[in-house]
């Protein structure tokens, strides 16, 4: 059964990139615990207006843990405490009655701030044009179903390819880095035959663009899995570093 609660919500206001930001505190009263966090957000901004006052800017499309447009830090964790769940699918009964809640958005130099919590994560698009793709002719469907897959490597792809663009492991690391996002992109084409063709060019690409998108090296702390809502684990990391290793060692263009 759900109950209400009172929160205090610490949000960070900032216009744009070039402005300075700051925090706001509004209080958040009689908020139903069945409630989504983005709902929630969703009243505070009703009142916001109602007081003629500028709304709560954040990403959302699909509220059901997708899209991956939605992406916060609360109370210091990427989409809140709930492990493997996006923002929208967070719950308000995940926090108590009283409890002051600091939400503040992706901290990366390749997400610039455009208003508040949304930030611009078009550098992901970058790496995906960068090589997220397979331009061979592999035919149809019913050509690809008479390619025989071993199951580990169609679960590893599987895996990999659940990776929504959130980019909640850019926030988590401290280093700022998208190498679990562009091994996802890697692994999940790489590990199927019809990507293999494309491979070695596909993997230096991807990752000289991550590169010159300003995002930072991994350092193996590990914190990019443990924010994942999808859980993708780091292992996709090590296989696209070995790939990468290869593809340099063997000229690929």
């Amino acid at each position: 059964m759900s109950k209400t609660i009172n929160l205090t919500l610490k949000v960070w206001r900032q216009a744009n990139s070039r402005s300075e930001g700051r925090f706001a505190t509004y209080p958040a009263p009689g908020i139903d615990t069945a409630m989504s966090f983005l709902e929630m957000l969703d009243v505070v901004n009703t009142t916001l207006e109602r007081m003629g006052k500028d709304p709560i800017a954040f990403d959302h499309d699909c509220r059901e843990g997708i899209c991956g447009a939605c992406g916060a830090v609360i109370n210091g964790q990427t989409h809140g405490p709930q492990q493997g769940t996006t923002l929208c699918q967070l719950h308000m009964r995940q926090f108590e009655d009283g409890q002051t809640i600091v939400i503040e958005p992706w901290r990366a130099a390749a997400f610039p701030i455009i208003k508040d919590l949304v930030v611009d994560r078009t550098a992901f698009d970058g790496i995906i044009k960068a090589g997220g793709y397979i331009s061979v002719k592999t035919g149809s469907a019913p050509d690809a179903h008479t390619i025989p897959v071993p199951k580990a490597n169609a679960d590893l792809a599987m895996d990999a390819a659940a990776c929504i663009g959130c980019g909640a492991c850019v926030a988590a690391c401290p280093n700022a880095s998208a190498m679990l996002f562009t091994a996802a992109k890697v692994s999940h084409l790489d590990l199927l035959p019809q990507g293999k063709a494309e491979g070695p060019r596909r993997v230096m690409s991807m990752v000289e663009q991550m590169d010159r998108a300003g995002f930072g090296n991994c350092s193996n702390e590990y914190e990019c899995e443990a924010a994942c809502p999808k859980e993708i684990s780091v292992s996709h990391i090590a296989r696209m570093n070995r790939a990468y290793r290869r593809a340099k060692f063997a000229g690929a263009p």
